[in-house]
């Protein structure tokens, strides 16, 4: 991804990309409309073969773009791979009519929201939501990127963006516990000659042997009009978009024919095991891998199906016999990756401490046996379907999961309308397909097994397996290419019919529907807030306790976060797999979590279900199971998770920000999972002491929204209103967090890391104070504002040091915080921390009318989407529920920004931006770091001591 983890990429693939028979629909220029299928469309195709869907949506003034490329990593040759997902980031650059900043820039102009691309094994794409005022300016910039972009792109630009792309692979794979595990599989999977056979992000060396005629050539291969597809979903007049991309798009020359790809499934002729030995891992890891079918082949509604039976659930037979029986893992993943040309069904599980693989392969095993020999419960079965039916719902609420999957459906189905078809192959799926798919792809079958155990475990790994070939990056002080990205390109200009260089005015402005806010009080005094919305039958909810970890005892953390996995464990009128049977079969869902300061059920159900799902939250409520055995399983999934996060760069960092800010003997200085002696010690009396001392209504809200009248809302609640009283809470009290009096560096070793983790900070303003909101209005040029701001132009656009890097003012009624966060190339960890703390100096003093312009603009502009959804909407019920803001503080904090002039965004940086009283945490490389950052001024880091 150009902006999210790369991650990401494998599970958006797995859930969009489509593929199967193409049918050709080359209507030239002409428009074809369908009104029977769930989500209407139009459709047309340019001279230039350019084919463009529309969406309307007229129930928020905002317009979604995406523009998808039908290339990816498939369309890459050996040696040069990569070169796709490069030009996801390229794109989003300086183009010859936007100029520098590229749609960046422009974003943050015009108040877009979400501007980013991903990139699969098939396809690129491109997407944002923004303000109707701004569709024309859009489709100027989508034009830009396939007309008229190559030319800017310099051999500077190019060698930052490599390290821009060697810093995503690093923080996502190389620098995670298991994060070589699927280009392990992807090697011993696909033969070198399939084009699955290298991974979307491609390999170091190749993008260092990456010339710049090679990139230009690949653009000039498969950026052309013919190979791509522009959605457009939202509020806006489908004639008057017809216009523009006709003005801005007709002139682009159509490039060479592209031939499909056959279909390429694989066949594996033995198993293959594999094993490595991880830098980070704390847990053995056992990952199975086997070939199946291309996404919308025959079987892969079935194959889906089948996932979920053998490993969603209490009953499902991996977890009865993993989880409950052996005890061998706390959880099992089961799931399909299936892309254009083929598709893989994968199992992983992360075993307990000590495990030997060998022992979960055996619990595997019998799993398999026992769904063989038991078969499938037509109930179990229609469980399935309808929790995928409401997933598949969830994906097109918002405008732009509409144009994602219309995008998707029309590269590889040929048809938009796929939609329809695609619901319907999920609802048609019958317990003898699921079987029949089970005998064809998974049992007996050969497959890909990985091992991956802590360094120094090899006893652990599956008996037969062999050493996998892992490619372990060096960092070498100095090593790096030098370069300036801000050269400008020499080229002459792109011919066109008229002047692009002049960006389209803004259209009528969006009018902001502001929904209204009903508030009510139960007797038990339970607050109720809700905001009606009949767009989708869905209803979202959730019932807020103020306290979570906050009221925990700092002798035993982890108390909310185990009572908040224990209340998920059944009923006194239902087991575990009883109550996930009855939320499923209303096609709902209830979750349960604990926070730093909340505790929260949260859930999402049918309209029409509302009632009895309300009726199961209750139930979980007031009659929780206290099972013994559940809490045994339960501390065996936190020691786990425990020991996961003591080798994760991320989680340190941010433990060890939470120690040395809050100091000892504060709760918050813990983590909410708790630690290891307080899980050894903690039993159920402890969840049962907190439940009755602290689940009360009188410290809680209950907020909705969706299709349920406030009406109906409480009506519903009107059991729990009787069944439900408590006592008023006794809040301990902490001390306020001081501000340190001068900055000092702390560091954490983590020998051979490939990136240093930066979490600088320190306590600031809580969510209360009267400069709250004025402060991240400050702070939106500096960090906040993703690429409008200057921390990632200058550490990641300018330098190339960085993936990502942000900055923020997180705070609640008790306690606030000023942090940066960011994952930097090892060998200029002294370099990036020297330059954080210049911006930081330097933020006020340069701050200019520019800036402000474009901070004043993008906050204004970008509320057009404040009530898009229903999580937006929920969102706002929490800020008034949880901070006491009233209904109309979205319009006040418009006015502030209205208000806010240089001077005083000056004086708030003068007063909260405070580089020389500041924490500087680093997760790093101690040999080959630590000495350096004692140039910053701080005097010598002073060495965290490490975890065992």
């Amino acid at each position: 991804m150009k902006k999210l983890p790369f991650v990401l990429c494998a599970i958006l693939a797995a859930c969009l990309v489509s593929c199967g028979e193409t049918t050709q629909r080359s209507q030239s220029s002409q428009s074809t409309e369908n009104s029977d299928t769930l989500v209407e469309f139009q459709e047309f195709t340019l001279d230039n073969g350019l084919k463009v869907v529309f969406h309307i949506d007229r129930s928020d003034p905002v317009v979604a773009v995406a523009l998808t490329a039908h290339v990816g990593s498939s369309r890459e040759k050996p040696g040069r791979t990569g070169f796709a997902h490069l030009f996801e980031h390229l794109l989003f650059l300086e183009s010859e009519n936007l100029g520098k900043g590229g749609l960046d820039a422009m974003s943050a102009r015009i108040g877009g929201s979400g501007a980013n691309g991903s990139t699969s094994r098939d396809r690129t794409n491109y997407f944002q939501t923004v303000p109707k005022d701004a569709l024309e300016k859009m489709i100027w910039a989508e034009a830009d990127k396939i007309g008229f972009f190559i030319n800017t792109v310099t051999e500077p630009v190019l060698a930052k963006e490599k390290q821009v792309v060697k810093n995503e692979k690093r923080q996502s794979y190389d620098n995670q516990p298991y994060g070589h595990n699927f280009y392990v599989i992807t090697k011993a999977l696909y033969p070198d000659d399939h084009p699955y056979s290298w991974e979307v992000i491609g390999s170091l060396e190749d993008l260092d042997a990456a010339t710049l005629d090679d990139v230009k050539q690949f653009y000039r291969d498969w950026y052309t009009p013919n190979n791509v597809t522009l959605v457009i979903a939202g509020d806006f007049d489908p004639e008057q978009a017809r216009g523009w991309i006709k003005k801005y798009f007709d002139e682009i020359p159509r490039g060479p024919d592209v031939e499909p790809l056959p279909k390429q499934s694989v066949a594996l002729g033995e198993s293959k095991l594999l094993f490595h030995e991880d830098n980070f891992a704390q847990l053995p890891q056992l990952t199975m891998v086997w070939p199946t079918v291309p996404q919308f082949h025959a079987d892969y509604y079935a194959l889906n199906v089948l996932h979920d039976l053998l490993a969603v659930g209490k009953r499902a037979p991996l977890n009865e016999v993993l989880i409950d029986e052996e005890k061998v893992a706390p959880g099992v993943s089961m799931y399909g990756y299936n892309s254009e040309l083929s598709g893989e069904t994968i199992l992983q599980i992360r075993a307990y401490d000590g495990t030997n693989l060998n022992d979960v392969k055996g619990a595997l095993d019998q799993g398999f046996a026992r769904f063989e020999a038991d078969g499938i419960d037509e109930k179990d079965l229609n469980r399935v379907k309808t929790e995928q039916e409401v997933s598949f719902y969830n994906g097109i609420q918002s405008v732009l999961g509409k144009a994602f999957n219309l995008a998707q459906y029309e590269i590889f189905t040929g048809d938009p309308g796929f939609i329809n078809q695609d619901i319907e192959n999920i609802q048609a799926v019958t317990a003898d397909d699921v079987m029949r798919v089970y005998r064809a792809y998974i049992k007996d079958r050969p497959f890909i097994a990985t091992s991956f155990v802590p360094k120094g475990s090899s006893e652990l790994i599956l008996d037969g397996s062999i050493r996998a070939e892992v490619v372990e990056e060096e960092i070498v002080q100095g090593a790096e290419e030098t370069f300036d990205a801000s050269i400008a390109a020499e080229y002459e200009r792109t011919p066109s019919s008229f002047d692009r260089s002049e960006e389209p005015p803004y259209g009528e402005k969006p009018v902001v529907k502001v929904p209204d806010i009903r508030e009510a009080g139960l007797d038990n005094g339970l607050s109720v807030y809700g905001i009606e919305d009949s767009e989708l039958p869905l209803v979202r909810f959730e019932l807020s306790f103020d306290g979570g970890h906050y009221l925990d005892d700092p002798t035993m953390p982890g108390v909310a976060y185990m009572l908040s996995i224990m209340m998920d464990k059944g009923t006194a009128q239902r087991d575990t797999a009883e109550l996930e049977e009855a939320i499923a079969a209303l096609g709902a869902s209830i979750g349960i979590g604990a926070g730093d300061e909340r505790f929260q059920i949260s859930g999402q159900t049918l309209a029409r279900n509302f009632e009895q799902t309300l009726s199961l939250v209750e139930e979980i409520l007031l009659e929780p199971r206290w099972d013994e055995e559940e809490f045994a399983l339960a501390k065996q999934r936190v020691t786990a998770e425990l020991q996961a996060a003591s080798a994760n760069p991320n989680a340190i960092a941010s433990n060890k920000f939470g120690e040395i800010m809050f100091g000892e003997g504060h709760i918050l200085a813990t983590s909410v999972r708790g630690d290891m002696d307080s899980l050894a010690t903690m039993t159920i009396d402890d969840l049962k002491a907190y439940y009755e001392r602290y689940i009360s209504p009188s410290a809680a809200n209950f907020r909705i929204v969706g299709a349920v009248s406030q009406e109906r809302a409480l009506e519903a609640l009107a059991s729990l209103n009787s069944r439900w009283s408590g006592a008023e809470i006794d809040y301990p009290e902490y001390s306020v967090p001081n501000e340190p009096d001068a900055s000092v560096v702390y560091f954490y070793d983590m020998p051979g890391a490939t990136q240093s983790v930066f979490t600088f900070g320190y306590p600031a303003l809580k969510r209360t104070d009267d400069d709250y909101y004025p402060a991240l209005v400050m702070n939106y040029r500096l960090g906040g504002g993703g690429f409008a701001s200057r921390l990632t132009q200058e550490l990641r656009e300018s330098k190339g040091y960085t993936y990502g890097i942000g900055s923020g003012f997180s705070g609640s009624e008790r306690y606030g915080a000023f942090s940066i966060s960011s994952n930097i190339r090892s060998n200029v960890t002294f370099e990036a921390a020297a330059l954080v703390k210049d911006i930081l100096e330097n933020y006020g003093a340069t701050f200019t009318e520019e800036d402000l312009d474009v901070t004043k603009s993008f906050l204004l502009k970008s509320k057009a989407r404040a009530f898009e959804t229903l999580g937006a909407k929920l969102g706002v019920l929490q800020n008034i529920a949880d901070y006491d803001l009233p209904y109309d503080y979205v319009r006040r904090q418009d006015e502030i920004v209205e208000a806010m002039t240089v001077e005083r965004i000056q004086e708030l940086a003068d007063s909260y931006i405070t580089p020389d009283a500041m924490n500087y945490i680093i997760v790093g490389d101690a040999a080959t770091q630590a000495e350096s950052l004692t140039e910053l001024g701080f005097g010598a880091p002073v060495m965290l001591e490490t975890d065992e």
